[in-house]
């Protein structure tokens, strides 16, 4: 390379290879290196305020960086690097992740949810077709391919595997040599030691001594701006206007700048001057709430080698990447720690700076560590244990700190501590579980009160979220269980473990609360910092005991630990001293304490992870040795249970409505504590607590311990004598919580090692009781199940067991819904049910039942058996206290003493019984009846003593069949007797018998027992054939009455039936009245008469009828204007009127923007739609506040019924009844023929001409040639000779209606604001007609359905009105103007009329004349002295040689544009179709002088003109129907391709074979067609010069989907945003409409519009889609449907999984599939113009405060 001025190195203008030479002979290298440093980098970076960013890293190239390379290789670098580079990569992949980048996760082969692949390792590895997961990385992550911990298997992609092309030449080359080894320790350690000191720089002013030159120290000084998370972006652009006095637009660009980099400077002068800056931007960034934003100023030096040090980074960054003896090098000097320094290492020491740095910086270190250390195993390990060393002071640092965790050095601990060998290392060699452990006490003393519990009032919120990290770290740890125990390990592992409980004992009874008495609580207490650590700790406890489980002896010592914590916290506050409390003969020694008066928590973590570690003892067998590590003495059961049993207690009284004083924090963690996040650790082991309570203790102690815990003591002694109401309500509410806890503690046996059952039963019965509700989807199901920690609740191993998957059909989702054999599992007092569930389960299962005629009884399914440990909970039900209850319960009911008892109570009631006979008949069952000692039965049925207890509980039960009020009870009383009488025959029987004998006699009564139920159910089935019997009378009796009705009132019937509202009437009832297809006929004298029937129609405003005439008010249909681009052949190109000169006359037959007029079909008097519109008007200016869904200025409103979107009406004009007589119409046919018609339109023509130009002489008037001289006003008036007749009188009311609908399209169609005079105006309204048939037909063609049987109403009635109204809107309009624009019309037709400007025959859609000419005729017929139109007659003939005129030209137009490409098919027969194609051809390649090819056979060009051509004639068809009224053929009213052609044909007086009609008009066609054919238009295309629409037009269709999402993220991975350099991840949107990706939400790709800034996706949707489009956000996996620059909403995206479900935001992140129909569904919205009418929808239901910024997407 040339030496230059800015490129000479060192002293003497060395070049970079003398430097490189210069650099190697010195002994001192880092002198000389630094030497060069202090001679360039100031100058290179010397402009700092307005970089030359390319320039700069040229300079840095010559001057430094090749040097350095050229010294380190000693040959040229370049070719050393590349064959580094091709001799081999690391296995690892080590792609680190930006935020936004997609994540993917094997659910089957990760070991655990943190392992993840990037999206390229993913497309290439066998994971593709496993189970996974997709996700949106928050950045700062690591791709694992390669690593073989992360995975059970396919751990490598097919680019990382070891026999991969890029890692197989494990040779020679791929080792560095030594000489290169030597230079690289030679030069890495003052690279590094120079990026570590500028990097932590203190001096703002002074260089370090090695970096200051000789020259004279400069006044050059920054103001340099540093980003911090407490300050809005908004906030940072005025406090930098404000202060500099910037624009806008510098402010920002110094803003994104400071949030992307972390710093900027934002002044550049002297000293005096950057401080000067400094202060005012504190003072304008500073207020009461805010510390003012973070300014230094530094010296220009400082900051060029600042910013060249990290330059520098990425240097090493790169280099390391070729080769892993460079990694191996690196990390060696950067852990090198020297001797005489008490200094940390040099990563440490960047490490414990991190905090201190900013963004940037930071993540040129980060980087550096992913590329080093994280990829070299062992230096992985090194670095691991320097960041435990370091770890306390680091997370303090990070807690302290203001920025983002991903990026914060504390984030990379997710990379070591999941790695099972790494995480197993730091437990043994490092005690991490204690070092975190201990860090999480010492960052969150300030929350610790007096008694060492922690309290979170007052919490900040952000503090606390950093503190989560922590908590977060202790669950990588624990992650990965140990497959092998060192005694080391579990040494380590206990510590640790003890180290955890001194946090548990912390929050073991923390923030406490009162109940509130007289006096409302003033202020909510905090409570969410307190649960949110509790859900954060969920798993971390989970995975603590389950690591204890993992070996006999540690979880042994655990559980003594825990124990001992657990009584240390428990016998703290017990110096009350004890009471007594007797009850049925037992007696309670207890501590007096009351839930209502005295301090309670919700929170008792310690006493939880006992139950949890108790539960584990059991399903292992140690438990058998507990006594050995805690005697029984020592384990005092009632103080263990007593916590948990106050904890339900207080949602006992909670649900008692005793705490209502207390507000609403503890609704919220009562709600939490039962909710599935946390439940798994409070609720759910606070029940298991009570069971051990229940094994352990006698169970009359333990049921008075919960009487008197719940205070029902006295509810269960004497009748209460309160009369007090409330007290009353809150002692039932009280009793039926204590007794469902007795039901789950009795019952729920659904845990591993409290009885026999594995995690899958667990889930299964979850699952089963979710679906008993209702069906649900699988994400919904999913949420209501806990989560481990690994993010999986096993689901998907067991649903199919239990549940059938249905299907989603074109929307919703898909549901899974129980198999009936799993019915019988149902337990209505399932303990995870919340009050609504319990209800919504028991009416379903209820409903089921008797819809199949069974009893309504829903017993409790047979439990498992309890395990050993557990097995005396059963005592609990045939014990004194519980008998005592349950009678005392039953005796009230029976006494009638409704007050003391509710249904919901006996449920209850019922539900222990028939617990306790079901483990009775268990239990007798599976062993002889002198061995089971359990004898609920024989209590149950034993007479009591006293008064109270005179009947036994067998008795009641009869009693209760009695009581009105237990009606819908009486089946589960019935069930419990027949259980009862079941129990005591096999306790009689078994007296006598063998076991074996039990079975039979169990069997014999079982049929006994279905004997009776089948009775039951014979006698239901039998009344309930009465009764349809009954209904079935009733119905015949009221059809007979009304047909009598009907024959008594026949005229009054008819006459109804005539007047319902014509809305609802469809197209085939239409047809009815004819039947003769003669008269099916539109055009020319045989056109068939009108059908029309009186049309009274309903207005849905004041529900009052009227009769739709022209003499009446009028009444108008809701519709909507908008531009459309649905139909366009070049997308992207629109029309645009700025300066107010855009003609509308001839559309071009790309249709690339038209006008669409839809109706939601709803009708309105004139004068109610123009009062609602006002009121809307007047509702809106007093609201303010409120953001408008819709443009009041450009009059949008809804629909008063449908809720659509409107912006105007459309006035319904009748349809004028016309009749042609027969003889009148065969004499006028005899002089009428083309020729003659011709020669009179152009005769009137030409005496218009006249006139106009005697009076104006107009600019561009048409030259009219005649071709006869003759009476020239004999030929000017000769028109009117063939018929005419009045023209319509409309009503005022009418006219006005014609005017505002008209001046709505033309504001709409053209973009401008509104006049009534405006000379476009009617051509406006014939290009809205014409265009939105086109739509419709397209539409219809589009869905398979017929041209005219199968309209929806909306579009019938739309069509129908706006078909009318362009008719009579040229009434409202001069007539003059009316016909100049007929004749421009009819200048593209006809050779004699000559127009400038007139477009060539390829250039103009032909269906867009044949409206426009068709319904400006008319106004030939106007005289100056009366308002004339033609009669029938004259009209028949003016529409036959109009449209027969336009459809030679179309004709034409498809031969010269659509028969040019080669058939590919087989010559056909030869037809007359095929001879007279050919034959026109001939003439055509005359008339083109040979241009156009004669040479395709006539059957082609017959083929291409048929199919060309129809869309045309269904248009046409279409139009004349609704403006005629003619019945079409049947043909066209069902799906026919095969009578089709023939019936429009047929309908609009046309020859099968097109080609005749040149025959039938040859010499008056031949001149038009010389002349279309000859124009240089035509030739240019001919000769391949110019482009031109083929016919029939392509159908737009929305772009082509991947099937598999995963490949759309990898598109959107590979998007780089066209005006952004930067390597950061976009949000890209892609449009739907054409296949374009966008780059949304950013500022970089914003456009400014008429000084408006828009987002990306809004101005491409102006061109796209005239302003209407839609995007699918492929990070997001939402559709956007946007509409203008302020509305818009969100769409489920056609992707669903395979439970067929969306997944916006990728938060479930399963693998996704394109939904065919859900995408049809999409295009069908597009089709049918129905966008801006489902946004409206959307945001009228979707109603927020602050909305999203639809104008910056």
């Amino acid at each position: 390379m040339a030496d230059g001025g800015d490129g000479v190195a060192a002293a003497g203008g060395r070049g970079p290879l003398k430097l490189a030479m210069w650099w190697d002979e010195r002994v001192d290298f880092q002198a000389a290196f630094l030497q060069c440093l202090a001679k360039h980098v100031p100058n290179i970076y010397s402009s700092e305020m307005d970089p030359l960013l390319e320039k700069q890293e040229e300079l840095v190239q010559v001057t430094i960086f090749y040097p350095l390379e050229r010294c380190l290789f000693g040959e040229d670098p370049d070719i050393c690097l590349e064959k580094l580079r091709q001799s081999g990569s690391s296995q690892l992949c080590g792609k680190v992740f930006k935020s936004g980048e997609t994540t993917y996760s094997c659910r089957d082969c990760a070991i655990d949810p943190t392992c993840v692949l990037c999206i390229d390792c993913f497309q290439n590895s066998i994971h593709k077709n496993h189970r996974y997961k997709m996700h949106t990385s928050t950045g700062g992550g690591f791709c694992d391919c390669g690593d073989t911990e992360a995975w059970k298997a396919g751990p490598f992609c097919t680019k990382h595997e070891p026999g991969a092309a890029s890692t197989t030449q494990e040779n020679s080359e791929c080792q560095l040599n030594e000489e290169v080894m030597a230079q690289a320790r030679k030069v890495f350690p003052s690279v590094i030691q120079y990026i570590a000191d500028m990097t932590i720089w203190k001096e703002e002013k002074e260089l370090p001594p090695e970096l200051m030159t000789s020259r004279e120290k400069t006044d050059n000084y920054y103001c340099v701006l540093f980003n911090d998370e407490h300050h809005s972006y908004d906030h940072v652009i005025y406090s930098l206007q404000r202060a500099l006095g910037c624009e806008f637009g510098e402010a920002q660009l110094h803003t994104t700048a400071i949030d992307k980099e972390g710093r900027r400077v934002v002044k550049a002068g002297p000293y005096a001057s950057c401080q000067e800056a400094k202060e005012e931007i504190k003072r304008h960034s500073e207020n009461v709430s805010q510390r003012p934003l973070h300014v230094e100023v530094l010296h220009a030096d400082v900051v060029a080698h600042q910013k060249f040090a990290l330059r520098l980074g990425s240097w090493l960054n790169k280099l390391m990447s070729y080769s892993s003896d460079f990694r191996q090098i690196f990390c060696q000097i950067c852990l090198k720690e020297e001797a005489d320094y008490e200094n940390p290492c040099f990563i440490s020491m960047l490490m414990l700076w991190d905090a201190k740095l900013h963004k940037g910086a930071r993540k040129v270190l980060h980087e550096l560590i992913f590329s080093s250390f994280f990829m070299e195993m062992e230096y992985k390990k090194l670095f691991a244990m320097e960041f435990v060393k370091y770890y306390k002071l680091l997370q303090k640092e990070y807690i302290s700190d203001d920025h983002e965790r991903n990026i914060s050095v504390t984030a990379l601990s997710v990379q070591m501590f999941t790695v099972p060998t790494l995480a197993r290392h730091l437990i043994e060699e490092q005690n991490v579980i204690t070092t975190i452990t201990k860090t999480l006490l010492e960052v969150l003393p300030e929350y610790l009160d007096r008694n060492d519990k922690f309290n979170f009032q007052g919490y900040s919120q952000d503090k606390l979220s950093r503190v989560y990290a922590v908590i977060c770290d202790l669950k990588y740890i624990l992650i990965s269980k140990p497959t092998v125990w060192t005694d080391r390990l579990k040494e380590c592992f206990l510590e640790g473990f003890c180290s955890f409980l001194r946090i548990l004992t912390c929050m073991q009874g923390m923030e406490e609360i009162k109940r509130q008495i007289g006096q409302h609580i003033e202020v909510d207490p905090d409570w969410e910092a307190a649960i949110a650590i509790q859900m954060q700790l969920k798993n971390i406890l989970l995975m603590f005991q389950e690591w204890c489980a993992c070996d006999e002896d540690l979880l042994l010592k655990a559980y003594k630990e825990c124990h001992r914590a657990v009584m240390r916290c428990s016998t703290n506050s017990h110096s009350r001293a004890k009471t007594f409390f007797h009850l049925c003969g037992h007696t309670l020694e207890y501590r007096p304490y009351r839930v209502s008066v005295d301090s309670v928590s919700i929170h008792l973590p310690l006493s939880r992870t006992l139950a949890g570690l108790h539960v584990r003892l059991s399903k292992t067998g140690a438990i058998s040795r507990l006594n050995e590590f805690v005697s029984p003495k020592e384990f005092q059961v009632e103080l263990l249970i007593d916590y948990p049993l106050r904890c339900l207690s207080l949602v006992a009284q909670v649900a008692a409505d005793m705490w209502r004083r207390n507000g609403l924090s503890l609704i919220s963690q009562v709600f939490y504590y039962q909710d599935v996040k946390c439940r798994e650790e409070m609720y759910d082991k606070d029940i298991i607590m009570l069971q051990i309570g229940a094994s352990l203790m006698d169970p009359n102690n333990f049921l008075l311990m919960m009487l008197q815990r719940y205070e029902l003591a006295d509810a269960f002694r004497k009748i209460m004598p309160t009369k007090d109401q409330d007290l009353i309500k809150q002692c039932n509410t009280l009793i039926e919580e204590m007794l469902q806890v007795l039901i789950y503690v009795v019952g729920e046996r659904y845990v591993p090692g409290v009885s026999d059952v594995s995690k899958e039963d667990v889930v299964m019965r979850e699952i089963i009781h979710l679906l008993c509700i209702e069906p649900m989807a699988h994400s919904a199901i999913a949420k209501s199940l806990p989560e481990n920690e690994n993010n999986e609740t096993g689901l998907e191993n067991v649903i199919d067991k239990v549940a059938v998957f249905k299907k989603p059909g074109v929307s919703g989702h898909g549901v899974y819904e129980l198999k009936d054999e799993c019915l019988k599992e149902f337990n209505m007092f399932f303990y995870h049910y919340t009050k609504t569930q319990h209800s919504k389960a028991e009416h379903t299962q209820k409903k089921r039942r008797k819809q199949e005629n069974r009893d309504e009884a829903l017993p409790p399914p047979p439990p498992p058996e309890f395990s050993p440990a557990f097995s005396n909970v059963v005592k609990i039900m045939n014990c004194d206290v519980m008998m005592h209850i349950l009678r005392t319960i039953l005796q009230r009911v029976v006494e009638l003493e409704t007050h003391l008892w509710t249904e919901a109570m006996i449920q209850m009631v019922l539900h222990l019984l028939s617990l306790g006979l079901l483990e009775e008949k268990q239990q007798l069952g599976k062993a002889p009846e002198e061995e089971v000692t359990f004898d609920f039965y024989h209590k149950a049925s034993r007479m009591g003593s006293s008064a109270l207890n005179a009947v036994n509980i067998v008795m009641l039960l009869e009693k209760l069949k009695g009581i009105p009020q237990l009606e819908a009870q009486k089946d589960m009383i019935n069930w419990i007797l027949q259980t009862f009488d079941t129990v005591k025959r096999l306790r009689e029987k078994s007296s006598f018998s063998t076991v074996t004998t039990i079975s039979r006699s169990e069997a014999t009564k079982g049929d006994e027992t279905q004997s009776t139920q089948d009775k039951d159910k014979a006698e239901r089935k039998r009344k309930a054939e009465a009764a349809r019997l009954h209904r079935q009378k009733i119905m015949a009796q009221m059809s007979a009455l009304q047909k009598n009705f009907i024959e008594t009132h026949k005229l009054l019937y008819e006459n109804t039936q005539e007047a319902q509202g014509r809305e609802d009437s469809i197209m085939e009832e239409e047809s009815i009245p004819i039947a003769i297809d003669h008269y099916r006929i539109a055009l020319g004298p045989k056109r068939g008469p009108s059908v029309t029937e009186k049309e009274v129609l309903t207005c849905i405003l004041c529900q009052e009828e009227q009769e739709v005439r022209l003499e009446n008010t009028a009444m108008v249909l809701s519709a909507c204007v908008q531009k459309s681009t649905a139909l366009t052949q070049y997308r992207g190109k629109t029309l645009e009127d700025s300066d107010g000169t855009l003609d509308p006359l001839f559309m071009h037959p790309d249709l690339s923007c038209g006008t669409y007029t839809g109706s939601c079909g709803h009708v309105m008097h004139a004068a109610c739609w123009q009062k609602y519109f006002e009121a809307i008007q007047l509702s809106f200016r007093q609201r303010l506040h409120v953001e408008q869904i819709f443009d009041l200025e450009n009059g949008e409103y809804l629909c008063p019924l449908c809720k659509s979107l409107c912006n105007t009406v459309i006035p319904i004009v009748p349809l004028q009844t016309q009749k042609i007589n027969s003889e009148d119409a065969e004499a006028i046919a005899q002089i009428l023929s083309l020729a003659r018609w011709l020669e009179i339109v152009m005769a009137r023509i030409s005496g218009y001409t006249a006139n106009i130009t005697k009076e104006e002489e107009p600019k561009n008037a048409p030259a009219v040639v005649s071709r006869e001289k003759g009476d020239s006003a004999l030929d000017f008036h000769s028109i009117l000779s063939f018929g005419i007749q009045p023209l319509a009188k409309y009503s005022r009311s009418i006219k006005e209606m014609l005017v505002l609908f008209a001046t709505t399209v033309y504001r709409v169609g053209l973009q401008v604001a509104p006049s009534e005079s405006d000379p476009r105006i009617p051509v406006t309204t014939w290009s809205t007609c014409a265009f939105t048939i086109q739509c419709i037909e397209n539409l219809l063609e589009d869905e398979g359905k017929p041209l005219l049987g199968a309209l929806q109403n909306r579009q019938h009635s739309g069509l129908k009105a706006l078909v009318q109204f362009a008719a009579a809107q040229r009434t409202t309009a001069p007539q003059s103007l009316i016909q100049k624009h007929l004749v421009r019309l009819l200048a593209v037709l006809l050779p004699d009329v000559k127009v400038e400007d007139t477009p060539s025959l390829l250039d103009i859609d032909m269906f867009h004349v044949l409206v426009g000419s068709v319904l400006a005729f008319p106004s030939l017929y106007w005289e100056n002295a009366v308002d004339l139109q033609p009669s029938s007659i004259s009209s028949s003939y003016n529409h036959l040689y109009l449209f027969h005129l336009v459809t030679m030209a179309h004709i034409t137009q498809i031969i010269l544009t659509s028969t040019t490409e080669s058939s590919t098919a087989q010559s056909q027969d030869d037809s007359e179709e095929a001879r007279t194609a050919e034959a026109f051809c001939k003439e055509v390649s005359q008339y083109t002088s040979g241009c156009f090819s004669q040479n395709t056979p006539g059957w082609h060009i017959w083929d291409c003109v048929k199919k060309g051509i129809t869309p045309y004639l269904r248009c046409a068809a279409l139009f004349f129907y609704y403006l005629l009224g003619v019945p079409p053929p049947e043909e066209l009213l069902v799906v026919s391709d095969e009578g089709q052609f023939k019936a429009l044909c047929s309908y609009l007086s046309l020859p099968t074979n097109l080609f005749l009609l040149y025959q039938e008009y040859w010499d008056t066609v031949n001149p038009l067609l010389q002349r279309w054919c000859a124009d240089p238009a035509v030739l240019s295309y001919l000769n391949g010069k110019s482009i031109a629409i083929r016919y029939p037009r392509k159908r737009n269709n929305l772009i082509d989907l991947p099937e598999d999402y995963s490949c759309l993220l990898n598109q959107a991975s590979q998007f780089r945003c066209p005006r952004s350099s930067d390597d950061e991840q976009k949000h890209p949107a892609l449009c739907l409409f054409c296949g374009v990706m966008l780059c949304s939400q950013r500022a970089c790709c914003q456009e400014l519009v008429n000084g408006e800034e828009l987002g990306a996706c809004n101005f491409h949707a102006l061109h796209c889609g005239a302003g209407v489009c839609m995007f699918l956000k492929i990070r997001e996996c939402k559709v956007v449907l946007v509409e203008s620059k302020t509305r818009g909403c969100f769409y489920p995206a056609p992707y669903l999984d395979e439970y067929g479900e969306t997944d916006p935001g990728l938060k479930r992140g399963n693998p996704l599939h394109l939904c065919q129909e859900r995408y049809r569904k999409l295009h069908l919205l597009w089709q049918q113009h129905c966008i801006i009418e489902e946004i409206a929808r959307s945001q009228e239901t979707n109603q927020i405060f602050f909305g999203f910024n639809w104008q910056m997407l």
